[in-house]
């Protein structure tokens, strides 16, 4: 079978965030927007998160658990739901965003008349691309995130010599301070949180660096007192990174990580090598996991048409089978792109592409399907690695987790509910019409069995996923609670569902027994069966 190319592209450059292309190697991401005369390239690192760890364990949980128990089970369920915001939630409620980094700028002498512009985004190479003629001069710049260096990297290039000139900028607009040094920017900074009843107590908290180093070839580069400036260069390429002081073995920041020093180091290798050699073993890398699926629906003639022309068609009823094909591989280039080595932390709900202070739903790690949805194309779309830091931290969530299985609802284990962050919140967060979903960390032990599923790798099942597993377990075992001789949940809900008391015309949410909870949990029970027995363990619990 033909190596089939995936590619996204467009006519125009991108207008707003959402038009912009994404690159990513895991730990960096960036947002490419393809401007002409001035081009933006909006930048993250996975780890940057506002806030910090401490226990939000709510004190009174465990005293009004019983009362808020019979109330539902008595059907009063608004007296349930106040009680519960007053008692059940997290203190503070919510917790606190995953952050933008900052931007590049490169601001370009030219304001002349430009045309044959272009605009893409390559799948299989993991490389965006913006093309354009200026005054008779063919200009293409390339943007990557390589796994392989841990940087991204910005290629510029024209076909007449000499005839590169721009200025050179990194930006955050609070929290940073930036300065220019031989031809390289550096930023240096620390999150400030404001002291809110909401987020909680504010401080001096996640540090972080970002340096950007620029290599020309031919022209001069002047250094100003926080921005580079190039004049007529035949070529240009920056190697970019950016580092913080989170420690994940601590779920915390830890100021004995200096974030200028990593990136000083990741530059350093980098910066041995050539633009020719970065951009070779990138692809390598990339296409050797990328390629390992194909797919092919027929429609490859609707590829000349720019990508954004095809999905207005098919919004009118056009069949373009291939935009369907490129989707699906879309997908798998942006799980690829948030969830692997060099980078710790698994996708949240952006991925790791953001550009706000303040992000939707925080960009968080929504524990109540968001996350679980992310990784379903992990095993049968041929990236199993991806999973990997999905494991990892679903095993870091074990250790708060416990604590709020045995504060809360006085019960062995450990659980977490709807959603969480970096620092390991696992009490239920913002209101109980959302956070009330205690078995979200059972939930989130199925793409753990899922990955043994695909892989058949017994010393992980029994290393790693099993005991994970058998610890959700024992929480549910201990949280359930007898009616009408069931065993059953409570207090719990139903994502984003409500539902009519008799002869009541306000939703409710609050419930005992949901079915999701019954369906996670029999399908939960048959996971762990499954899996002792396959690892001839625990004979005792599965009669």
């Amino acid at each position: 079978m033909k190596n089939l190319e995936y590619k996204l592209w467009y006519n125009q450059s991108a207008k707003i965030w959402d038009e912009a292309l994404p690159v990513g190697n895991g730990r960096l991401g960036a947002m490419v927007f393809g401007g002409v005369y001035k081009e933006r390239i909006q930048l993250n690192e996975e780890s940057l998160w506002a806030g910090k760890r401490f226990n939000t364990n709510n004190p009174n949980a465990l005293r009004d658990l019983p009362q808020i128990r019979d109330l539902i089970f008595e059907g009063k369920i608004k007296k349930a739901y106040k009680l519960g915001n007053e008692s059940l939630l997290g203190i503070p409620p919510r917790f606190r965003s995953y952050q933008t980094l900052g931007d590049i700028y490169m601001s370009f002498d030219s304001l002349a008349t430009f045309k044959n512009y272009q605009r893409e985004l390559n799948l299989n190479s993991g490389i965006s691309s913006t093309s354009f003629t200026i005054n008779g001069v063919r200009y293409t710049r390339e943007v990557f995130a390589s796994a392989v260096d841990n940087i991204v990297i910005i290629h510029v290039i024209a076909d007449k010599p000499g005839a590169i000139s721009t200025s050179i900028a990194l930006q955050r607009q609070k929290d940073a301070s930036i300065k220019a040094e031989n031809n390289q920017l550096i930023m240096t900074g620390q999150i400030i949180d404001e002291t809110d009843d909401v987020y909680g107590s504010g401080g001096e908290h996640m540090k972080f660096a970002a340096k950007l180093s620029v290599v020309n070839k031919g022209g001069e580069l002047i250094i100003n007192t926080s921005t580079l400036q190039l004049k007529n260069a035949d070529e240009l390429y920056i190697l970019f990174t950016a580092a913080t002081d989170y420690n994940f073995e601590k779920l915390n920041f830890d100021r004995s990580i200096d974030p200028l020093s990593i990136c000083n180091n990741i530059l350093h290798k980098a910066e041995e090598k050539s633009y020719a050699q970065i951009r070779e073993s990138h692809i390598k890398d990339h296409s050797s996991i990328f390629n390992r699926v194909q797919i092919d629906l027929g429609g490859e003639q609707l590829s000349s048409i720019p990508t954004d022309v095809r999905l207005d068609s098919v919004k009118n009823g056009t069949e373009d089978p291939a935009l369907i094909a490129l989707l699906f591989q879309y997908g798998r280039y942006l799980l690829m792109g948030s969830s692997r080595t060099p980078g710790i932390l698994p996708a949240n709900l952006q991925g790791i592409w953001n550009e706000d202070f303040q992000a939707a739903w925080n960009s968080d790690y929504h524990t109540n399907i968001n996350l679980q949805m992310n990784y379903w194309h992990a095993e049968i779309c041929n990236l199993s690695e991806t999973t990997e830091p999905l494991v990892n931290i679903v095993d870091k969530w074990r250790k708060p987790g416990r604590i709020t299985a045995k504060d809360m609802y006085g019960c062995s284990g450990w659980t977490m509910h709807h959603a969480t962050d970096i620092f390991g919140k696992t009490v239920p967060n913002a209101d109980m019409r959302w956070g009330m979903s205690p078995l979200s960390g059972v939930w989130m032990t199925f793409p753990l069995w899922r990955h043994y599923k695909f892989t058949l790798d017994k010393e992980y099942l029994e290393n790693r996923a099993y005991p994970i597993m058998k610890e959700a377990m024992e929480f549910v075992s201990d949280f359930l609670i007898e009616k009408e001789g069931y065993l059953v949940t409570n207090p719990s809900m139903s994502p984003e569902n409500a539902y009519l008391l008799k002869g009541k015309k306000y939703p409710c949410q609050l419930t005992y027994a949901p079915t999701i909870d019954n369906q996670t949990l029999m399908a939960h029970i048959d996971n762990c069966i499954d899996a002792s027995v396959i690892l001839g363990v625990d004979d005792d619990l599965r009669e």
